[in-house]
């Protein structure tokens, strides 16, 4: 199973809208390292101004690096690094940090589950722009909370929940997040297909007062889903493909995003 490198894979832990769930259900092994690099662009065809749908359209691109350790057994440590692009304005964004810990595991005689708690911090390692919707993000500082059940059978196929409560400093609005994972981890093959939510407290909409308006109080809200495909070539080496669609929500362009990257096992 460690050679599944499983998709955290792409939980880039930066913009809100590449998230499909900052942990996943599946842990390294003690003393166990993943590596990790990604990259991807998002189609976004329209913006929604509040839940108002206009004509504002942009195209994202990203590289992500990945890097996850197992502390011990029940215990994993993740960090991310993103580069995002979008138009002119181009940058390192927000590097994030995830502490994950099983605390209870069950084992029936065809499958299995295990229920995680984790706890995250991000925040912006430059002073990128924020003030336009082509910014690469709202500077913001996060103090993450997650619980997540994870079932799995003994043929591979799992489903994982996972929801918790993004603590936002300063202007930007908290969150709640809430991700539902399903799929199946083979030897060699790993795949899923994903449901996304999150819903912002408060904050302005877009428009919503004259300008200038403060884009760190933006509420963002959206509904996502999306699948991954990952192929393990050799015991430390695979590469994975993902797609994701943002279907709506409140303040967020909506489109397709379309992702690939390879990752490394030692």
């Amino acid at each position: 199973m460690r050679g599944i490198l499983l998709v955290i894979l792409i939980s880039l832990g930066c913009c809100d809208v590449f998230s499909q769930g900052k942990i996943d259900g599946f842990y390294r092994g003690i003393g166990n390292t993943t590596l990790t690099l990604g990259a991807g662009f998002e189609d976004n065809k329209d913006y929604l101004a509040g839940t108002d749908e206009t004509d504002i359209s942009r195209k994202l691109y990203y590289v992500n690096l990945f890097a996850a350790y197992g502390i011990t057994e029940n215990l994993d440590v993740n960090a991310s690094l993103p580069y995002i692009e979008v138009d002119a304005n181009k940058d390192i964004q927000d590097i994030a940090f995830f502490l994950k810990y099983r605390g209870y595991k069950t084992e029936f005689t065809t499958s299995k589950l295990e229920l995680s708690i984790a706890a995250g911090f991000s925040t912006h390692v430059s002073d990128y722009n924020v003030g336009g919707l082509n910014d690469i993000g709202q500077q913001a500082t996060i103090i993450e909370t997650r619980a997540m059940a994870h079932y799995q059978t003994n043929e591979g196929w799992f489903a994982t929940l996972q929801s918790g409560f993004s603590f936002k400093l300063e202007e930007v609005p908290n969150s709640l997040p809430i991700t539902f994972k399903a799929g199946q981890a083979l030897d060699k093959w790993y795949y899923d297909v994903y449901y996304d939510y999150q819903h912002s407290f408060g904050g302005i909409d877009y428009l919503e007062t004259p300008p200038p308006q403060n884009f760190r109080r933006f509420g963002v809200d959206y509904h996502k889903i999306g699948g991954t495909g990952y192929r393990s070539f050799t015991d430390t080496f695979g590469a994975y493909v993902s797609v994701s669609y943002v279907l709506g929500g409140r303040n967020i362009f909506q489109g397709p995003g379309y992702g690939i990257g390879v990752s490394a096992n030692f």
